[in-house]
């Protein structure tokens, strides 16, 4: 998470007037649209966003994941002491693109009955894998690509599938030839591993702790298994043309429990080859 660590720090502005003894949260990089944020508060206080508790590590860091629509939350701060203060985060908004993929086969973008109910059954491995709540924080490893080459889909973009509207792409995809080698972005425990998933072919989920995880999809070559524990630029898996795809590539998602983030956010750009 090297960019990710160099950014700017940001104080939060609280919901309401403090006395100069409140608690204060900073974060070490903005606050955008599909961003995985760091902050730090004192050591031993709770935080929640929106309500929900949100693990605070013994040196007082924590996690938070801002979806591609999230427009702003609530933190809620309550200090060692027992002194609560309530944050208004403002989350800045970003443009998106519209990718038009043409040549998919029609079950593929409009399942069947038998593939829904498939999918359904896939989703609640995916599901459980998301909600992983470690408490070890292997994110600290610094995230790296986890293979290089050209960017073919970028996070955010609107998919328009064979002329059908669908759901956004929310991951980075790069185009390579299959059996091309994928390494682990950062320290991890493998959470998932699935060799034929309906939509994203070979899939793994790595748990990099506090709810953030990272996914590698449409993978011709599983390496690890449920329960590795994998170094960041470890081989994991190969490029692979599995699942729901046009041609050979890595589509690299990264998450904070059910929210999916851009993971190009928490990396350098990509090298020029």
């Amino acid at each position: 998470m090297k960019r990710l660590l160099a950014a700017m720090l940001f104080l939060a502005v609280p919901a309401h007037a403090q006395p100069a003894q409140a608690q204060e949260v900073r974060f070490e990089n903005r606050l955008v649209q599909g961003a995985l944020v760091i902050g730090t508060t004192a050591p031993g206080s709770r935080v929640a966003l929106d309500g929900k508790p949100v693990r605070v590590a013994p040196d007082g860091k924590f996690v938070l994941g801002f979806a591609r629509e999230a427009t702003g939350a609530r933190l809620d701060v309550t200090a060692p002491e027992g002194t609560s203060r309530t944050f208004d985060l403002k989350v800045e908004a970003r443009k998106f693109d519209i990718q038009r993929i043409d040549g998919l086969p029609e079950a593929q973008v409009t399942p069947d009955l038998a593939a829904l109910a498939r999918i359904e059954a896939e989703n609640v491995k995916l599901v459980a894998a998301r909600r992983r709540d470690t408490g070890q924080a292997l994110f600290e490893s610094g995230f790296r690509w986890p293979v290089t080459g050209a960017v073919s889909g970028v996070y955010g973009s609107q998919r328009i599938l064979n002329g059908k509207p669908r759901a956004p792409h929310l991951g980075v995809d790069v185009a390579r030839p299959t059996g091309t080698p994928v390494v682990a972005a950062a320290d991890g425990i493998v959470s998932l591993a699935e060799g034929d998933l309906f939509f994203t072919g070979g899939t793994l989920m790595i748990d990099h702790g506090h709810g953030v995880s990272s996914i590698y999809a449409h993978l011709s070559r599983l390496d690890v298994a449920v329960g590795a524990r994998v170094k960041a630029g470890e081989t994991v898996g190969a490029i692979g043309a599995t699942g729901r795809v046009t041609g050979p590539h890595l589509h690299w998602g990264l998450t904070w429990f059910d929210v999916r983030l851009d993971p190009a956010l928490v990396v350098p750009p990509m090298p020029v080859e």
